[in-house]
Protein backbone atom coordinates (compact mmCIF):
# COMPACT_ATOMS: atom_id res chain seq x y z
CA UNK A 1 0.00 0.00 0.00
CA UNK A 2 2.84 2.12 0.72
CA UNK A 3 4.38 1.73 -2.58
CA UNK A 4 0.98 2.66 -4.33
CA UNK A 5 0.48 5.91 -2.48
CA UNK A 6 3.96 7.01 -3.46
CA UNK A 7 3.36 6.37 -7.42
CA UNK A 8 -0.01 8.05 -6.79
CA UNK A 9 1.44 11.07 -4.86
CA UNK A 10 4.19 11.08 -7.88
CA UNK A 11 1.77 10.51 -10.49
CA UNK A 12 1.87 13.68 -13.23
CA UNK A 13 -0.69 12.48 -15.89
CA UNK A 14 -2.71 15.32 -16.46
CA UNK A 15 -0.37 18.14 -14.98
CA UNK A 16 -0.50 20.58 -18.55
CA UNK A 17 -4.74 20.64 -17.39
CA UNK A 18 -4.49 21.07 -13.82
CA UNK A 19 -4.72 25.44 -13.25
CA UNK A 20 -3.17 24.69 -9.69
CA UNK A 21 -0.76 21.92 -10.86
CA UNK A 22 -0.77 17.90 -8.93
CA UNK A 23 -1.64 17.23 -5.65
CA UNK A 24 -3.50 13.55 -5.50
CA UNK A 25 -5.71 13.28 -2.44
CA UNK A 26 -6.60 10.09 -1.64
CA UNK A 27 -6.64 8.11 2.02
CA UNK A 28 -6.16 4.51 1.80
CA UNK A 29 -5.58 1.75 3.69
CA UNK A 30 -4.92 -2.24 3.71
CA UNK A 31 -8.02 -2.51 6.38
CA UNK A 32 -10.89 0.12 5.18
CA UNK A 33 -14.21 -1.13 5.70
CA UNK A 34 -15.74 1.62 4.03
CA UNK A 35 -14.59 3.39 0.55
CA UNK A 36 -16.16 6.48 -0.57
CA UNK A 37 -15.51 7.21 -4.29
CA UNK A 38 -16.52 11.05 -4.83
CA UNK A 39 -15.85 13.58 -7.67
CA UNK A 40 -12.51 15.33 -7.11
CA UNK A 41 -10.83 17.54 -4.61
CA UNK A 42 -11.68 21.11 -4.23
CA UNK A 43 -9.25 24.15 -3.76
CA UNK A 44 -9.92 23.91 0.08
CA UNK A 45 -8.84 20.40 -0.08
CA UNK A 46 -6.22 20.97 -3.03
CA UNK A 47 -4.87 23.69 -0.51
CA UNK A 48 -4.70 21.24 2.56
CA UNK A 49 -4.01 17.64 1.05
CA UNK A 50 -6.85 16.64 3.41
CA UNK A 51 -9.91 15.05 1.54
CA UNK A 52 -13.13 16.35 2.52
CA UNK A 53 -11.82 19.03 4.36
CA UNK A 54 -14.53 21.42 3.80
CA UNK A 55 -18.32 22.25 4.26
CA UNK A 56 -19.16 19.38 2.02
CA UNK A 57 -17.01 17.20 4.46
CA UNK A 58 -18.78 18.50 6.94
CA UNK A 59 -22.25 17.67 5.91
CA UNK A 60 -20.79 13.91 4.67
CA UNK A 61 -19.63 13.20 8.21
CA UNK A 62 -22.77 13.94 9.71
CA UNK A 63 -24.78 11.92 7.57
CA UNK A 64 -22.78 8.98 8.20
CA UNK A 65 -22.65 10.00 12.03
CA UNK A 66 -19.55 9.52 12.04
CA UNK A 67 -16.37 11.51 13.78
CA UNK A 68 -13.44 13.50 12.23
CA UNK A 69 -11.07 11.11 13.56
CA UNK A 70 -13.21 7.74 12.60
CA UNK A 71 -13.19 9.55 9.41
CA UNK A 72 -9.71 10.23 8.83
CA UNK A 73 -9.06 6.76 9.79
CA UNK A 74 -7.60 5.18 7.01
CA UNK A 75 -7.58 1.66 8.38
CA UNK A 76 -11.73 2.49 8.77
CA UNK A 77 -12.28 4.53 5.98
CA UNK A 78 -10.58 4.72 2.17
CA UNK A 79 -11.29 8.02 0.19
CA UNK A 80 -10.92 7.24 -3.60
CA UNK A 81 -12.24 10.41 -5.55
CA UNK A 82 -13.05 9.89 -9.46
CA UNK A 83 -10.12 12.63 -10.17
CA UNK A 84 -7.48 12.58 -7.64
CA UNK A 85 -6.79 16.45 -8.29
CA UNK A 86 -8.34 19.82 -8.19
CA UNK A 87 -9.50 20.16 -12.11
CA UNK A 88 -10.32 23.52 -11.88
CA UNK A 89 -12.89 26.17 -12.18
CA UNK A 90 -16.15 25.71 -14.68
CA UNK A 91 -18.65 28.22 -15.75
CA UNK A 92 -20.93 26.87 -12.94
CA UNK A 93 -18.50 25.12 -10.34
CA UNK A 94 -15.57 23.12 -10.54
CA UNK A 95 -15.01 21.28 -13.68
CA UNK A 96 -15.26 17.64 -14.19
CA UNK A 97 -13.12 15.03 -12.52
CA UNK A 98 -10.19 14.08 -15.00
CA UNK A 99 -10.69 11.60 -17.11
CA UNK A 100 -7.10 9.82 -16.64
CA UNK A 101 -7.56 8.94 -13.07
CA UNK A 102 -9.90 6.66 -12.92
CA UNK A 103 -8.94 4.39 -15.45
CA UNK A 104 -5.18 4.38 -14.55
CA UNK A 105 -5.43 4.15 -10.87
CA UNK A 106 -8.81 2.68 -9.59
CA UNK A 107 -8.27 -1.14 -10.17
CA UNK A 108 -5.02 -1.13 -8.65
CA UNK A 109 -6.58 0.40 -5.57
CA UNK A 110 -9.67 -1.44 -5.60
CA UNK A 111 -7.38 -4.97 -5.37
CA UNK A 112 -5.59 -2.92 -2.17
CA UNK A 113 -8.52 -2.63 -0.33
CA UNK A 114 -9.76 -5.95 0.28
CA UNK A 115 -11.82 -5.65 3.29
CA UNK A 116 -14.10 -3.09 2.13
CA UNK A 117 -17.78 -3.98 2.89
CA UNK A 118 -19.33 -0.77 2.22
CA UNK A 119 -18.98 1.73 -0.97
CA UNK A 120 -20.50 5.03 -1.27
CA UNK A 121 -20.93 6.61 -4.75
CA UNK A 122 -21.04 10.56 -4.43
CA UNK A 123 -22.16 12.35 -7.31
CA UNK A 124 -23.14 11.87 -10.75
CA UNK A 125 -19.98 10.77 -12.30
CA UNK A 126 -18.80 8.25 -9.47
CA UNK A 127 -22.08 6.39 -10.72
CA UNK A 128 -22.17 6.57 -13.90
CA UNK A 129 -18.68 4.65 -13.89
CA UNK A 130 -19.86 2.43 -11.54
CA UNK A 131 -23.50 1.63 -11.31
CA UNK A 132 -23.75 2.46 -15.01
CA UNK A 133 -26.84 4.70 -16.66
CA UNK A 134 -29.72 2.54 -15.35
CA UNK A 135 -31.28 5.76 -14.61
CA UNK A 136 -30.91 8.73 -16.68
CA UNK A 137 -30.60 11.17 -13.54
CA UNK A 138 -28.56 11.47 -10.25
CA UNK A 139 -32.06 11.71 -8.83
CA UNK A 140 -33.33 8.45 -10.20
CA UNK A 141 -30.38 6.45 -9.35
CA UNK A 142 -30.31 7.85 -5.40
CA UNK A 143 -34.06 7.20 -5.52
CA UNK A 144 -33.37 3.50 -6.40
CA UNK A 145 -31.01 3.13 -3.38
CA UNK A 146 -32.42 0.02 -2.58
CA UNK A 147 -31.79 -1.34 -5.70
CA UNK A 148 -27.92 -1.53 -4.67
CA UNK A 149 -27.99 -2.13 -1.05
CA UNK A 150 -26.90 -3.01 1.66
CA UNK A 151 -22.87 -2.90 -0.11
CA UNK A 152 -23.42 -0.61 -2.55
CA UNK A 153 -24.98 3.12 -1.95
CA UNK A 154 -25.33 6.15 -4.30
CA UNK A 155 -25.99 9.73 -2.50
CA UNK A 156 -26.00 13.07 -4.21
CA UNK A 157 -22.91 15.47 -3.37
CA UNK A 158 -23.29 17.27 -0.13
CA UNK A 159 -22.35 20.42 -1.06
CA UNK A 160 -24.28 23.70 0.14
CA UNK A 161 -24.83 24.21 -3.65
CA UNK A 162 -27.09 21.12 -2.80
CA UNK A 163 -29.54 22.81 -0.83
CA UNK A 164 -32.54 23.16 -2.61
CA UNK A 165 -32.03 19.28 -4.00
CA UNK A 166 -32.11 18.30 -0.29
CA UNK A 167 -35.43 20.58 0.11
CA UNK A 168 -36.63 18.90 -2.90
CA UNK A 169 -35.99 15.30 -2.04
CA UNK A 170 -37.41 14.79 1.48
CA UNK A 171 -36.84 11.18 0.84
CA UNK A 172 -33.33 11.58 0.62
CA UNK A 173 -33.06 12.47 4.68
CA UNK A 174 -36.44 10.64 5.74
CA UNK A 175 -35.21 7.06 4.07
CA UNK A 176 -32.02 6.54 2.69
CA UNK A 177 -29.67 8.62 5.85
CA UNK A 178 -31.32 6.71 8.65
CA UNK A 179 -30.42 3.21 6.42
CA UNK A 180 -26.74 4.36 5.49
CA UNK A 181 -26.43 4.88 9.05
CA UNK A 182 -27.62 1.76 10.26
CA UNK A 183 -25.35 0.06 7.86
CA UNK A 184 -22.36 2.71 8.32
CA UNK A 185 -22.20 1.65 12.36
CA UNK A 186 -22.57 -2.36 11.52
CA UNK A 187 -19.27 -2.03 9.20
CA UNK A 188 -17.48 0.00 11.72
CA UNK A 189 -19.00 -2.32 14.60
CA UNK A 190 -20.21 0.76 16.28
CA UNK A 191 -22.86 1.96 17.56
CA UNK A 192 -25.81 4.47 15.36
CA UNK A 193 -27.34 6.97 17.30
CA UNK A 194 -31.05 6.68 18.44
CA UNK A 195 -33.70 6.38 15.41
CA UNK A 196 -31.39 5.18 12.58
CA UNK A 197 -33.16 2.49 10.49
CA UNK A 198 -32.02 -0.82 8.61
CA UNK A 199 -31.20 -1.98 5.10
Amino acid sequence: MQTLLAEIRACRLCEAHLPLGPRPVVQLGTGARILIIGQAPGTKVHQTGIPWNDPSGDTLRRWLQVSREQFYDPEQIAIMPMGFCYPGRGNSGDLPPRPECAPAWHKRILAALPNVQLTLFIGLYAQRYYLGKRYATLTDTVRHWREFAPDRLPLPHPSPRNRRWLTQNPWFEQEELPALRARVHEVLDTKPEAGSGQL
